[in-house]
């Protein structure tokens, strides 16, 4: 038992706790935490940076939650970013019900709501943007919670987050939130090595236990074996015998094929199909609907990785009569869905396809995809969540951090289009698919459902599931803006210092410690052959390389004596015609054989020839196939009319050419003679080497021996310093190529640490686009100067705009007449794109995409004041789509505001702007 001190310096800590921020703020949550909140969430009270890796559903908010309420007490502004903007708006609508509407804003670069609140949540990009501009809302910032930190490792998006980690000031506290990744631990190393110290917390535990079935026809079967803890299946878990009989089962019944009936045409009276036509398909998705209905695994998330299959997916199961909720669910539906959608043109509603969408809705199943329209999207999401829709058909950008938990989730396919092509599923996307499955506090267990089909293999369903190996890959690499943005406040010596010490190159040089262990190794190595290999006589690397020599030069001599015999038999095989006697002096055609048609004109393998042997067999030879020596011995006519393909006939011409050939036997023709012994070079190398002083030495060979291995790993040691050096520094080499078209260019000029921005620079500065190269060019160009608003709103598009297909068809044709100024801005554009790429090209540097002319008809069309319905109708486009790309065409316009050279382009891009902020986009940007 503790001592009465003891017992009241517990006592007093516990008062300590109590008041402070953290026993407050878990007080004020009604609920106990996990562990791993706890440790977190100790650690930000400790005055630590935190990083928080744990499933999805986990409760990793929580740590975010708490370094908000953080900064308010100790009045310090905090930051919550977000990947995407529905996320934000989500996060935004939660903070401001717990904090007051006046204590949080919302900054997501179309949408700007009390943006000096102490409490501001906003995407990633917005705030990269006020790091290098220097915002003065940054002042007093005390906190920032990266959201779904994992995003890093995005291609296109990823330097974003590790811009933002670089460049916060020192005393920011940083709050990573993130999926669960093998490599948490290196992650925070670096973390820790940038922005000081940094606890890791790493949660593999879901919080509702996931069960994992295969759905084989009508049956749900369970994944593993019954003995199978499904939370730690641990490797290679053994399948459940259950599912494997069940799968032999439906294959077999397939293969066996109906039988009896009536005769099919064509067949006798019970015969299947042919089995190659015949494969198990997945089951009808109604089916599976009603099955998860009735086995009460219902809400459900169906992922299906296509836009148009998630949209023909709902459709079914409207129009096979399913519905799954009750008539007061159904009135509470249709209230939710007036009061969202009561502000949308009642224009568009036919265009929308709104009516066939609300009765989908009404009977509890929706579509999700990023094609919807905001509105649509956000309805489902609130729908879903409140639990009035059921069932949700939708993309893998549902799985991206939008709260839509639900009891089970299915997977359709384990395959999915990656823009190339259909690739599997990684363990990680498992993962954050099924990691929806399992609603805390409702559900006791989830449940993740695979559909069968012929080709599915379980036990590679059980990898997916069962592995933990999705390591964390930094896709940094510096960007224009960047470049010029870095130099811009810091100068170049300490920009490349900057790079230098993103994850990217911390990755890098980890990986080139064992790279540069092993290089020791074999430095180690290198010295113990050469002491194996020394000679007393002397320089045994000498006489190696003249044993090296001489064989070289014999197999050179050798391959011309080769080539020449290949040349001489190929001009024979070219100049033989019908009825020529061939002799083959040995291999296994030895022999002769009579020429039958003229050769064929030289192909890949030179003519082709066609011949008939003494035992009446067909040959098609080239000069590869006949060996140095084969000759014409003679010629015998060959019938006009002859036909080699009739038995007969080649049977009779064989005999007449072994009676031409009576007993004559093939002869061995000797092969060119060697030049080896006349060539001077090769005598004068064998006349060095034998009076070489290391000829003379008994133990010669095992010196040679040792020499050759030394060599061998000398060459190998030297590609991996190679490896080495190109790994080292890598990042600060590719930001010198960016600096290098930079200055090609005119953004930059002076060279080394005299590196400076330029006033065509200072645009640049201020332009955030993939493309913002183009960008700059087109604005320094004037190219765009001319343009009216609806024109300048088309082109700006050309910047952002990225097709989801890779079509090469032939490209959209701009509005207006050919010589028009549209027309003539957008080939200007493509010109200036094209002539970047190579410069890019010239200097080594990663290439953009090319700009795409898609949006350009539908942007024009709009801008101009056409209707919806007008927009669709002049390009393949979704609705949710033309508003999303108009978002960013917004954006983009907004900076062409700010950053255009002229004050005329300056208030075109305004003009530009309201005419594309208007109805349904309006609406969709709020």
């Amino acid at each position: 038992m503790s001592s009465p001190a003891e017992r009241y310096a517990a006592f007093a800590q516990r008062q300590v706790t109590e008041r402070s921020p953290w026993g407050r703020f878990r007080a004020a949550l009604g609920f106990e935490l996990d562990e791993f909140q706890v440790q977190a969430c100790e650690a930000l009270q400790a005055d630590r940076d935190v990083l928080v890796a744990a499933p999805t559903g986990a409760g990793k908010t929580v740590v975010g939650e708490f370094a908000i309420a953080l900064g308010l007490a100790h009045g310090r502004k905090a930051f919550y970013t977000t990947p995407i903007k529905a996320l934000s708006n989500q996060k935004f609508a939660d903070l401001r019900e717990a904090h007051g509407a006046a204590n949080v804003g919302l900054l997501t670069g179309d949408t700007t709501i009390n943006g000096e609140a102490p409490v501001v949540v906003m995407t990633t990009e917005v705030l990269r943007n006020m790091l290098y501009s220097s915002s003065p809302t940054l002042a007093d910032l005390g906190y920032v919670v990266m959201d779904e930190v994992h995003y890093l490792a995005d291609r296109f998006r990823g330097p974003v987050w590790e811009e933002v980690i670089l460049h916060l000031a020192s005393d920011v506290h940083l709050i990573s939130l993130s999926a669960t990744v093998s490599n948490a631990e290196e992650f925070g190393d670096w973390l820790t090595e940038v922005r000081g110290d940094t606890a890791v917390v790493v949660s593999e535990v879901r919080p509702v236990p996931l069960w994992q079935h295969v759905m084989v026809g009508r049956d749900v079967l369970d994944l593993y074996s019954a003995h199978v803890d499904p939370t730690r299946p641990g490797t290679n878990p053994p399948i459940s015998p259950d599912l494997v009989e069940s799968i032999r089962s439906a294959e077999r019944q397939l293969n066996r094929g109906p039988t009896g009936g009536r005769r099919g045409r064509g067949r006798g009276r019970g015969r299947p199909a042919p089995a190659r036509h015949r494969i198990v398909r997945t089951p009808p998705r109604p089916m599976v609907v009603d099955r998860l209905d009735r086995a009460g695994l219902l809400p459900a998330i169906f992922f299906i990785f296509s836009r148009a299959g998630c949209e023909a997916a709902a459709d079914q199961v409207v129009r096979h009569g399913i519905t799954l909720t009750t008539e007061a669910e159904r009135k509470e539906i249709a209230e939710e869905v007036e009061r969202r959608c009561a502000d949308l043109p009642r224009e568009d509603l036919g265009v929308l396809d709104f009516w066939a969408w609300r009765e989908s809705l009404l009977a509890g199943v929706a579509a999700h995809h990023a094609g919807l329209l905001p509105v649509f999207k956000e309805a489902v999401e609130a729908l879903f969540a409140a639990g009035l829709v059921k069932v949700v058909f939708a993309t893998e950008t549902l799985a991206l951090g939008i709260n839509m938990p639900a009891r089970s989730v299915v997977l359709e396919r384990l395959t999915k289009w990656d823009g190339r092509g259909h690739a599997d599923i990684t363990p990680g996307e498992y993962t954050q698919l099924t990691g929806r499955a399992g609603r805390r506090g409702i559900d006791v267990e989830g449940h993740a459902v695979v559909l069968y089909s012929s080709g599915l293999d379980p036990v590679a369903v059980a990898g997916l599931a069962s592995r933990r190996t999705y390591p964390l890959r930094s896709s940094f690499h510096p960007t224009y803006n960047m470049a010029v943005n870095l130099i811009s406040t810091t100068g170049f010596g300490r920009a490349r210092e900057t790079l230098e010490t993103s994850f990217a190159q911390f990755q890098a040089d980890r990986s080139v410690v064992g790279l540069a262990r092993q290089a020791r190794s074999m430095t180690e190595a290198l010295d113990g052959y050469a002491e194996a290999m020394a000679c007393h006589l002397g320089d045994i690397e000498e006489y190696l390389a003249l044993r090296t020599e001489i064989t070289a030069r014999e197999k050179d001599l050798s391959r011309a004596r080769s080539r020449a015999a290949r040349e001489a038999t190929a001009e024979l095989v070219g100049s033989l015609r019908r009825g020529d006697v061939i002799q083959i002096p040995h291999g296994r055609r030895a022999g002769f054989a009579v020429v039958l048609t003229t050769p064929d004109p030289p192909g890949l393998d030179g003519p082709l020839l066609h011949v008939l042997t003494t035992d009446a067999r067909q040959a098609r030879l080239t000069a590869a196939d006949l060996p140095h020596g084969t000759d014409r011995w003679g010629r015998i006519t060959i019938g006009k009319h002859v036909n080699p393909r009739r038995p007969q006939e080649r049977r009779d011409l064989a005999a007449t050419l072994r009676n031409a050939l009576g007993a004559a036997e093939p002869e061995a023709r000797p092969r060119p003679p060697s030049t080896s012994g006349s060539d001077t070079d090769l005598a004068t190398a064998r006349e060095r080497l034998r009076h070489h002083p290391c000829h003379g030495c008994s133990d010669r060979e095992d010196h040679l021996r040792w020499a050759r291995r030394r060599e061998k790993l000398a060459k190998e040691h030297q590609q991996l310093l190679g490896r080495i050096e190109g790994r080292t520094s890598s990042i600060a080499r590719d930001f010198d190529r960016v600096c290098q078209v930079l200055t090609q260019l005119g953004y930059l000029s002076g060279s080394g640490d005299e590196t400076s921005v330029t006033a065509q620079g200072t645009w640049l500065r201020r332009l955030y686009s993939e493309k913002d190269l183009v960008l700059a060019e087109c604005l320094r160009g004037d190219v765009w100067a001319e343009l009216d608003p609806a024109a300048l709103a088309a082109v700006t598009s050309i910047v952002v705009y990225s097709s989801r297909s890779d079509d090469t068809g032939e490209l959209p044709i701009p509005p207006g007449r050919a010589d028009g100024p549209l027309a003539l801005a957008v080939h200007a554009t493509r010109r200036i794109s094209r002539r970047l790429d190579s410069v890019e090209r010239e200097h080594g540097v990663r290439r953009a995409q090319p700009v795409d002319l898609g949006l350009v008809r539908p942007m024009y069309v709009w801008a101009q004041g056409g209707t919806l319905t007008d927009v669709l109708d002049a390009g393949d486009l979704a609705a949710g789509d033309f508003v999303r790309w108009s978002r960013q065409v917004i954006d983009l316009l907004d900076q062409i505001a700010i950053a255009a050279p002229s004050t005329q382009l300056r208030r075109t891009a305004r003009q530009a702007l309201d005419a594309v902020r208007r109805g349904i986009v309006a609406y969709g940007t709020t």
